[in-house]
């Protein structure tokens, strides 16, 4: 603990940890039935099914710890956007878990499956991080300095959140469904143009968009209260 206390750089990653972990753990079931979302598969007899229909499908034959289907230790504190996790949450696949899907995309696609989704995934996370913190930062500069000293706050850190995530979630919402069915169906696609192609041929321009209640819902909520979470323990170790 004294060596935390001493370096700030510590300070902050802990703080940092904390937050991305607790809003990842809280937030996972949007991520699952968004992936369900934008895969074409029945859910319970039904095309083109809802969030509600979904969630309510889910429970009935995965119960409720089916929600948080994909989360691993590893994902929350690494990497959460790795493409194994999204053939997991998909129930596309039948794997029994996260290392079995792994075992089985590396036997029957090599080295090569390991990095299916890639360049959209890009095109989607790094996009996303910059204007989210620009919007964040600059929907800051509208709160008055007192206001963002006061004890409101949290409160005001986490509706400058949920903007900014809105914002950048509507942006950066076509490259996430390219790459859920890049990752979802490696050998149906030669790239991410015949993606392009496929999606705006079978679905027109709003199936760019499909998913993006529960993805804006859960990136917006999840970044707002890290940054909240990250804000409030920053100030209580005194980083600010």
């Amino acid at each position: 603990m004294d060596i935390i206390t001493h370096y700030p750089i510590l300070k902050a990653f802990m703080a940092g940890s904390v937050s991305g972990t607790c809003s990842t753990l809280l937030f996972q079931p949007l991520d699952l039935v968004k992936t369900r979302l934008q895969n074409p598969a029945v859910v319970s007899g039904r095309s083109g099914a809802g969030m509600i229909t979904i969630f309510s499908n889910i429970i009935q034959k995965e119960h409720i710890t089916g929600l948080w289907r994909g989360m691993t230790p590893s994902r929350t504190i690494f990497n959460r956007n790795m493409f194994y996790f999204y053939r997991f949450e998909s129930g596309v696949y039948g794997y029994n878990s996260v290392a079995n899907a792994l075992r089985e995309i590396y036997r029957t696609e090599g080295v090569k499956g390991m990095t299916c989704g890639l360049l959209p995934t890009l095109f989607r996370d790094a996009p996303f991080s910059g204007l989210y913190l620009m919007f964040y930062t600059q929907t800051k500069l509208l709160v008055s300095d007192d206001l963002l000293n006061s004890a409101y706050r949290s409160p005001i850190h986490f509706t400058c959140g949920v903007t900014a995530g809105i914002l950048a979630s509507v942006v950066t919402q076509p490259a996430d469904v390219l790459k859920t069915k890049m990752q979802l169906y490696p050998n149906k696609f030669n790239g991410i143009w015949s993606v392009v192609v496929y999606v705006h041929g079978k679905y027109g321009i709003r199936g760019y968009f499909k998913g993006i209640v529960p993805r804006m819902l859960r990136r917006t909520l999840m970044t707002a209260m890290a940054w909240t979470v990250y804000e409030r323990i920053t100030t209580n170790v005194g980083l600010k």
